[in-house]
């Protein structure tokens, strides 16, 4: 018997993919990746670690909460990454000669929040990111929205908002009562408004301070905001560039959290999954500058991944072919190895995902794997033909190596 047994299981918040659910994950990153690049995206990998003072003090006091921090072997203060821009903004000012501007990058990589775990919330997750660097245009901003709503589009989305708005709006909340040193809350608090409701986002508001009747007349006058020029700018750009005006709405009381951002903000709503946004991002003039000694001008979004997923599960937007050009080749008898694997060869030169089993077994054992592995054909090796077996129907059909990427 073996002693001292280690205890197999994940870490709290943290997950394993095993190959069902990852296959998904890589149907939805190439598809995304593909709508990056046809816009001219390129990609870029940050470490997972960075200096503790890189990323604390540039989210909030929310953020320096969640972030994982510790001293290492070296003495050195360091942080898991919280968010991919903060790191974006570090590259840019540490490659400022190497990389020509305006720079658009994406990113697929996973970050670090000590979160208390529930539904939908967990402490290591991919976030899959695009950024324009140094474009003050409001073409940048429509650009990015546009990416935003042609991906979703690709993956299959078809009712869904991007909701924008302009942080500007905020701009004059000390007029309105507000202490500068209560804006920020203020906004994070509003930033609540379609998830909690106006009469508990007043409540906290009060609650932080802000008089009941400040608060109410604060969210009445957000409410009957009207564009500003340059949402009117960004929204008629987006027009050009084919985006269904039906797909954008102005929200005036749309905030978001963070507290780097500086002008347009947006996110994204699917009718039909109410778990709440997939996406969000916005601009952030400001960010690089804490870095580079100078402004530099910045946009971009980032998917919650997690919920783009579960939205298209939700959603049944999988397709059901995800394994369509698996084949498994099955031979009943060593004396059929060569051939089998002299085919397998061939099927591989064609595109076609293939795999042999690799030890004697009978054809009943070989077919059984195929299934359980969901793969959808075996190709069965005989001494003068072979057999193609449909997985699913149970058809089975005589066939040439030549045809068989028709047949699939």
């Amino acid at each position: 018997m073996i002693k001292n047994m280690v205890n197999v299981q994940t870490l709290k918040g943290f997950r394993d993919f095993l190959p069902t659910s990852s296959l998904k994950r890589q149907f939805v990153l190439d598809t995304l990746r593909k709508v990056f690049i046809s816009y001219g995206f390129e990609p870029l990998e940050t470490p997972a670690l960075e200096y503790e003072e890189i990323l604390t003090g540039k989210y909030g006091a929310e953020g320096d909460k969640l972030m994982y921090k510790f001293t290492d072997n070296g003495g050195r203060k360091v942080a898991l990454k919280y968010d991919q821009t903060v790191p974006l903004a570090r590259v840019v000012a540490q490659y400022q000669n190497a990389l020509p501007l305006p720079f658009k990058r994406y990113q697929m990589q996973n970050v670090y929040r000590a979160e208390n775990t529930q539904k939908g919330r967990y402490r290591e997750f991919l976030q899959v990111d695009i950024d324009i660097v140094g474009v003050y245009s409001p073409l940048s901003d429509a650009e990015v929205i546009a990416v935003l709503a042609k991906s979703l589009e690709k993956l299959g989305f078809k009712n869904f908002k991007v909701l924008v708005n302009d942080r500007k709006v905020f701009e004059n909340l000390s007029d309105r009562g507000i202490t500068d040193k209560d804006i920020p809350v203020v906004v994070r608090t509003i930033d609540k408004l379609k998830k909690i409701g106006k009469e508990k986002v007043i409540e906290e508001l009060v609650d932080n301070g802000v008089d009941n009747q400040k608060a109410l007349a604060l969210i009445e006058a957000l409410e009957s905001q009207k564009p500003t020029p340059k949402i009117q700018e960004i929204l008629s750009a987006l027009s050009k560039m084919g985006i269904d005006e039906k797909l954008v709405e102005f929200l005036p009381t749309l905030a978001r959290g963070l507290d780097y951002y500086t002008g347009v903000i947006f996110e994204v709503e699917i009718d039909g999954y109410d778990v709440g946004s997939i996406a969000g991002g916005g601009r952030y003039d400001n960010l690089i500058g804490i870095f580079k000694g100078s402004d530099v001008p910045a946009v971009g979004f980032a998917f919650g991944f997690d919920r783009l997923m579960e939205a298209m599960e939700t959603l049944d937007l999988f397709p059901k072919d995800l394994n369509s050009k698996n084949i498994l080749i099955a031979f009943s008898t060593s004396d059929l190895e060569e051939k089998a694997l002299e085919a397998a060869n061939q099927l591989r030169t064609k595109g076609l995902n293939t795999q042999i089993f690799l030890e004697d077994a009978t054809l009943e054992k070989q077919l059984k794997y195929a299934d359980k592995k969901q793969i959808p054909f075996v190709l069965i090796v005989n001494e003068d033909d072979f057999i193609l077996k449909n997985m699913q129907s149970g058809e089975q059909k005589s066939v040439t190596l030549g045809s068989l990427p028709d047949e699939l």
